[in-house]
């Protein structure tokens, strides 16, 4: 039986997604992207919100939701059976990187005393000082966590067909994306991307820029929203501690759902 905290967040998480309320203003594009019956990855679940967007904009989508934090993986879990939707989302408890094993999943204590379960990130040790460089907190936790890579997850489940990736995970998306190099060469999936530069370069080792040359060295095309407009880029924006990117590939312009996707790629 899951604790009353699980039930407490999986309700309002279901209760948001049941009024359409409080999405991340990237998400309503999810409809210029998925159609059909997309096989779709979602990196860093947490509570399954876009897991949730994509069952409904792509009814007959598969969708492979990893979570690293095991109080998020059982809210997710939750959530995915009061929504009805298990026959389409698969929860897997992990974390995606460049190689599998375990490490540990540092989540700070904000400052109101809460744990800052949107901020946790994966770590080979607990770090010195503070959690993160991009915010203050009051002290952390860790917990183990099992890794795997994207790469020999689909191959050992048989997915040789991959549509879209969703990634939030805090700066490990460097790590994670070279763990899917196979699905990307092979697949082209569209993207969208959370990017942390800090991140990426205090506790990863990496670079937003990394990020980018890995899709603009296969031909991918970078799009962002800058207010309300959805525009296209060629470089990361700067001074920003993080940001959502779409990232879709010119070979998949013309499969893509009628929308601004659609209409920008044939541009």
């Amino acid at each position: 039986m899951p604790s009353l905290r699980v039930l407490g967040h999986a309700f309002r998480a279901w209760r948001r997604n049941r009024a359409w309320a409080k999405h991340e203003p990237e998400t309503p594009y999810l409809a210029d992207l998925l159609s059909g019956a997309p096989v779709c990855l979602h990196v860093g679940a947490s509570d399954g919100r876009h897991s949730y967007v994509m069952t409904q904009v792509a009814p007959k989508a598969t969708i492979h939701a990893f979570e690293p934090s095991a109080f998020a993986y059982e809210v997710l879990k939750v959530g995915i059976r009061w929504h009805g939707i298990g026959r389409q989302v698969t929860a897997i408890h992990a974390a995606a990187s460049d190689k599998p094993g375990e490490l540990l999943l540092v989540t700070p204590k904000k400052t109101s005393g809460r744990m800052g379960r949107a901020y946790a990130y994966v770590a080979e040790t607990v770090p010195n000082g503070p959690a993160r460089p991009d915010l203050e907190d009051t002290g952390l936790e860790t917990q183990v966590t099992p890794v795997i890579t994207l790469d020999a997850y689909c191959a050992e489940h048989g997915i040789d067909r991959v549509d879209f990736i969703r990634m939030d995970i805090e700066g490990a998306e460097q790590r994670a994306l070279e763990g899917a190099t196979a699905i990307l060469d092979r697949d082209r999936p569209h993207v969208l991307l959370e990017i942390h530069p800090p991140m990426l370069q205090a506790r990863f080792g990496g670079s937003g820029e990394a990020v980018l040359k890995l899709f603009l060295d296969r031909g991918y095309r970078m799009f962002a929203l800058d207010g309300g407009r959805l525009e296209e880029r060629t470089t990361l924006v700067e001074d920003l501690p993080w940001k959502d990117y779409f990232f879709i590939h010119p070979s998949r312009a013309a499969r893509l759902p009628d929308g601004v996707f659609k209409a920008r790629m044939s541009a």
